[in-house]
């Protein structure tokens, strides 16, 4: 019995994770040759307080990994 666990921080929508739920089970069916309704899944939302790297919590030291990222600038050439 295959079981997928996501942890990731908040803010996907019900379509985005209906979405991922058929997919990974379509896939993971697919690649480990088994059948789909013997792979379970979990999607685990944790806050940004509650998750660290590298000794800092991701609210103190990292951009949030949805929000817009500003463009490097190029450079003349």
């Amino acid at each position: 019995m295959p079981f997928i666990r996501v942890d990731w921080f908040p803010g996907r929508t019900l379509e985005q994770k209906r979405e991922l739920a058929e997919v990974l089970t379509r896939e993971f069916s697919r690649i480990a040759e088994c059948r789909p309704e013997t792979i379970n899944f979990i999607f685990t939302e944790v806050d940004r307080e509650s998750w660290g790297r590298n000794g800092k919590l991701f609210c103190d030291a990292y951009e949030y990994e949805n929000e817009p990222r500003e463009e490097a600038p190029t450079q003349a050439s």
